[in-house]
């Protein structure tokens, strides 16, 4: 089985719960076909940080975000060139990072952007999507891995997991249960990736295998 060897880049804003679930699952083996593994935050005090070169020994940088800053992607791309990551052989994955990426940038990197979100897209895009599952008054919520495209939560959906919600659910607790979730189909999407088992037609995602 070919495995592409992968540049990987997770983006972060805090604590980076999704990235720990992430580069915990490299160490363990889980994913295959890691080369060279970077994290990068537009916060200089965000604890994953700290996390990644502590506990994990994985480089980090800080690209600094102001609200209107026109030059941040250009010093993104910098940063990403220092280490070798390129649209051909670089993934990016957004692990709560809070800052939404250009419409040049997302295409220069197309399909080779993920992003996770606490709802079953198309269901409740945007903020506090648990809060809004609740107050919609749904049964089953969940959260999907999807490619980021120039839309909010709109792109192809790779994976997605269901989560029931109880009735004396409020939005932490929601939050809490869909965040396991979380980190069980990040992990699963990044693999497929790097074994080259999805592909995206006609903005849909068609998986090769199911691992």
């Amino acid at each position: 089985m070919f495995v592409e060897l992968i540049n990987l880049v997770i983006m972060i804003s805090g604590r980076g719960s999704n990235m720990k679930a992430i580069l915990e699952s490299i160490r363990k083996g889980e994913i295959d076909g890691i080369d060279n593994i970077l994290v990068i935050s537009n916060k200089p005090d965000a604890l994953g940080l700290v996390i990644a070169e502590r506990e994990y020994g994985v480089k980090t940088t800080t690209v600094l975000s102001n609200k209107n800053d026109e030059s941040f992607e250009s010093r993104l791309n910098n940063e990403l060139k220092k280490y070798n990551i390129y649209p051909h052989n670089g993934l990016i994955c957004l692990a709560g990072f809070m800052k939404i990426l250009s419409p040049s940038f997302v295409e220069l990197y197309k399909h080779r952007i993920m992003n996770v979100h606490p709802s079953l897209l198309p269901s409740f895009k945007g903020l506090h999507a648990q809060k809004q599952a609740l107050l919609a008054g749904v049964k089953i919520s969940g959260c999907t891995v999807h490619f980021v495209d120039n839309g909010v939560d709109s792109g192809p959906i790779i994976l997605q997991y269901p989560v029931p919600v109880y009735y004396n659910d409020d939005e932490l607790s929601l939050s809490e249960r869909i965040l396991v979730k979380e980190h069980e189909t990040y992990v699963r999407a990044i693999k497929l990736f790097a074994l080259k088992q999805i592909s995206v037609v006609k903005n849909r995602v068609v998986q090769t295998q199911v691992i």
